[in-house]
């Protein structure tokens, strides 16, 4: 198996799961989709709590089970992308303690992430690199904090509207 393999798929289902997550809130707040929060006794449970259990569980059964490989490992690798981004999606929300969803925090926060994980999945090792491996970990990053960064300038131009479609809720 490549050594870039579980990398790859730690980002694929990290960029998957924070587009859904933002598209599945949007939807949800122009009404164009019917209100699929989870709602416990009036408290609205947000998907950062999704992504935690997810990330326990990854970590509970790689510490507890026994040795994990191939298509299980890809799975794991797969959650463990998954509860990555529900959890950092809302990472404003977590570091203020509530706030609105779209909070520049959170945009900055998937751009470190996302940022290292394109590292990780496509840089070479620290040990062997030298000036030209450097030059293109650098240009890996530096594209994906890119796109993150774009696609955070046009979601801060719309932010306003954005705002005002939460505070009138999904209902």
């Amino acid at each position: 198996m490549s050594r870039r393999r579980l990398p790859r798929i730690v980002l694929a289902s990290f960029v998957v799961a924070f587009a859904s997550a933002r598209l599945l809130v949007l939807l949800i707040m122009q009404r164009a989709i019917p209100d699929l929060y989870l709602h416990l006794g009036g408290t609205h449970v947000h998907h950062l709590n999704y992504g935690i259990f997810l990330l326990s569980f990854v970590g509970a059964v790689l510490l507890f089970a026994p040795p994990v490989a191939g298509r299980r490992l890809d799975l794991l690798a797969a959650l463990y992308g998954v509860g990555l981004a529900l959890t950092f999606d809302e990472f404003g929300m977590w570091l203020h303690l509530g706030g609105s969803y779209w909070q520049r925090a959170s945009f900055d926060a998937i751009t470190v992430v996302g940022a290292l994980l394109a590292l990780a999945a496509f840089a070479p090792p620290i040990h062997t690199w030298h000036r030209r491996r450097a030059f293109w970990a650098v240009i890996i990053v530096a594209v994906v904090a890119l796109f993150f960064w774009q696609l955070s300038m046009t979601l801060a131009r719309v932010e306003p509207e954005l705002q005002r479609m939460e505070v009138r809720g999904p209902h």
